[in-house]
């Protein structure tokens, strides 16, 4: 118990680095591998979510991680997360963090590369147009597979209705 608080500058510039580097990767991977990874969460929030129970299992399981360590772990990890949250203000960051939005139907028509793009099939595609209560392709204005991995179907009754534009200008087509 008395090791509890123990630390040496050199384990814990050693967490401090391992903590970013940890982040970094698991943001990478995650873009990588696509948002289905991770649906309805941003890469940052998986990243963190990830980084903390990681910490905390480490912390509380481990008898060589002190809880001074851990904490020290944790407190860089929440540092990254305020500190990449101020960043995507700015394009460039965003750019760099967050996925992009990618349309997947353009009104009634199905755009074939983007499901690939998204790993999305149109199997699934149909099963959320149902969700949607979509009951003819002839609704749909567009569905969009969402930066978190979600799928919104934008549709109505209305012939007439027209999609506006400014809620799909920064979707890539």
């Amino acid at each position: 118990m008395e090791k509890w608080f123990e630390a040496s500058g050199t384990s814990l510039a050693a967490i401090i680095i391992s903590a970013i580097a940890t982040y970094i990767i698991i943001i990478l991977f995650t873009r990588i591998v696509g948002k289905r990874s991770f649906s309805k969460m941003s890469s940052l929030d998986f990243a963190i979510t990830i980084a903390i129970g990681s910490i905390i299992a480490s912390t509380i399981i481990l008898k060589n991680v002190s809880l001074l360590q851990g904490f020290t772990g944790l407190f860089i990890v929440y540092a990254i997360q305020f500190f990449a949250s101020k960043l995507r203000r700015f394009s460039f960051f965003q750019k760099i963090m967050d996925n992009d939005a990618l349309l997947l139907m353009d009104g009634p028509n199905i755009i074939k590369e983007n499901l690939k793009k998204a790993n999305v099939t149109e199997c699934d595609l149909k099963a959320k147009l149902r969700e949607a209560n979509v009951l003819n392709v002839k609704q749909v204005r567009a569905v969009v597979f969402e930066a978190t991995g979600d799928i919104s179907v934008l549709h109505t009754a209305d012939p007439s209705d027209e999609l506006e534009n400014w809620l799909i200008e920064e979707v890539k087509r």
